[in-house]
């Protein structure tokens, strides 16, 4: 129990940084982990590929703790997903890399950012609710789940300009 509390204790912070399609692979294992139907490396090369994609990672100790990925349109933006590692969660990483996220949208001149996010979900509703987002909406039946069932996801928006 010492040695496990010495490692998770002495980890460096993870150090932000913008990605691009070298992540692709990365991103889709992280991805993978944490929902239901992961986005492949494929497809994660084609979003970070293109012009309208604004993508941040954390990464320590050589690997990555999270990204988040949003695509612009004229000046509004989407966050197509943000996901950190289990071995990160509850320790602000998340926080962190929306913080840079919305000042890098901002640089950008968007003036509202917009999600979806599963409406069970209460860690992220948290975090959205204390950076700022509202709810605008919400989609019924949004998310597959396995068994046949779908889930609600709730659409928020957070002004930036």
């Amino acid at each position: 129990m010492i040695a496990y509390l010495t490692r998770l204790l002495s980890r460096t912070e993870p150090a932000l940084s913008p990605a691009g399609p070298a992540d692709a692979a990365d991103f889709a294992s992280l991805h993978a982990g944490a929902f239901s139907r992961g986005w492949s490396e494929a497809e994660f090369e084609r979003l970070l590929a293109e012009q309208t994609v604004v993508a941040d990672r954390a990464v320590a100790d050589g690997r990555l703790a999270g990204f988040v990925l949003s695509r612009l349109a004229a000046d509004q933006a989407e966050i197509l997903s943000i996901v950190v590692a289990p071995s990160w969660r509850n320790r602000g990483v998340a926080r962190r890399l929306l913080d840079v996220h919305l000042r890098r949208l901002a640089e950008q001149a968007v003036a509202a950012l917009f999600l979806e996010v599963e409406e069970a979900n209460t860690p992220a509703r948290k975090l959205y609710r204390h950076t700022g987002f509202s709810e605008v909406g919400r989609r019924p039946a949004y998310y597959p789940q396995p068994g046949g069932a779908a889930a609600a996801a709730l659409v928020l928006r957070r002004d930036l300009a």
